[in-house]
């Protein structure tokens, strides 16, 4: 097959980077010509306002590229990963009008919501959920804390609703857990379009000894991510077991504040991959404390692979990747009381947790491989354009 996809990419590199690569590289290594066409969020500070907002909602450049490329070399279809805020969905537009199927993957929430998060405030917030105009996440400045950046957001999303772009331009859409799937079909996408295919950790990093005696957390430290939770927990546990904290972001100087003060907390800061996965393997339990509707959750599939179990609030698309009492433990979202609570239950029982390692391996090995991920891909790909796949 021959795919054209496209990416925004962001400032940072995150995990929908990775994912998207990760996702050509695969399509290459079994024989798949892939194009890409990307733009960086970099290129915002080289632009106006006016600018960034007119390509938010219509990027003439963009069509244009996409126009040219699919004239000049004929795809088979073309596989949306992300086109907020540069490209816009006048990409879905160049390639319908040349008769090429459209996929869009969705890896957070940005069609229903300004900040694609569903989070405000450092909770859950759906008040935009269903609205036509999804005017709070102006009001609110939902996006980036700027009445300006929410507007230009919400402008888009309110002119494609209008123009029906989702329903009458998009093929297939792609999204990571059920869970994120019933959001988007309450957020009034057309649920017989929407496939749920999951990410993948590759190459295989092999299977850990949990013999550490200590818990991680891998991740962003941020609000949303649940680093107030974590920490509180431990402080209640007064050190009953060591915590590791890898991962930098806007809470850092807290996680170096709660390093002084609460025994047997280490924080790590970014740390090279093959590093993080040593330390995961070696690792009683992983903590995920997110408190948003996280749309996947790489980090717990990567435990999984390490043979790690996931103590996971229950919350989201993480409480379906992790089983309660099967590939981990749940408890309730924003309580540290029950993190510390649900910690402490596996500490008095090691046998818990240990059993459930050969579990979330198995779960890796049948769900999260990189093969698993392909045919699930190709199912997806047939569903557009039947023909060229068989």
């Amino acid at each position: 097959m021959h795919v054209l996809s496209i990416h925004n990419a962001y400032k940072i590199r995150g995990g929908e980077d990775e994912s998207r690569q990760a996702e050509e590289r695969l399509l290459r290594e079994h024989g798949h010509r892939v194009e890409v066409y990307e733009e960086h969020n970099d290129r915002v500070d080289t632009l106006s306002r006016l600018q960034v907002a007119a390509k938010t909602i219509w990027s003439r450049e963009a069509y244009t590229t996409v126009t040219e490329k699919l004239k000049s070399r004929p795809c088979d279809l073309v596989h949306i990963q992300n086109f907020f805020p540069l490209i816009s969905p006048s990409v879905h537009y160049a390639a319908q009008n040349l008769g090429v199927p459209v996929i869009q993957t969705l890896r957070n929430y940005r069609l229903l919501c300004p900040n694609g998060l569903f989070f405000r405030d450092g909770q859950v917030c759906e008040d935009c959920l269903g609205k036509a105009i999804p005017y709070p996440g102006v009001v609110h400045r939902c996006y980036r804390d700027s009445l300006a950046a929410s507007g230009m957001t919400t402008a888009m999303l309110v002119v494609h609703r209008m123009l029906q772009t989702w329903t009458n331009q998009v093929d297939a859409f792609i999204t990571l857990t059920e869970f994120a799937r019933q959001k988007l079909i309450e957020g009034g996408l057309p649920g017989e379009k929407i496939h749920v295919k999951p990410n993948f950790v590759h190459p295989d990093p092999g299977v850990g000894t949990g013999s550490g005696g200590y818990a991680v957390f891998v991740g962003r430290l941020s609000v949303e991510k649940g680093l107030d939770t974590l920490l509180a927990a431990w402080e209640k546990l007064g050190g009953a077991i060591p915590l590791k904290i890898i991962g930098d972001g806007p809470l850092s100087s807290e996680v170096e504040a709660a390093v002084d003060r609460i025994p047997n907390v280490t924080g790590l800061g970014r740390r090279p991959m093959k590093e993080v996965y040593d330390i995961v393997g070696e690792a009683k339990f992983l903590v995920f404390p997110s408190k948003w509707y996280e749309t996947f959750g790489r980090v717990a599939v990567e435990a999984f692979a390490k043979g790690t179990p996931v103590i996971a609030a229950n919350i989201g698309a993480i409480a379906e990747l992790v089983e309660d009492d099967r590939t981990g433990l749940h408890f309730q979202p924003g309580n540290a009381e029950d993190l510390a609570a649900t910690v402490e239950r596996a500490i008095a029982n090691p046998e818990l947790l240990q059993g459930m390692r050969s579990v979330v391996r198995q779960e890796y090995e049948q769900k999260y491989t990189a093969e698993a991920n392909y045919q699930r891909l190709m199912e997806i790909y047939e569903f557009v354009c039947p023909k060229t796949v068989s």
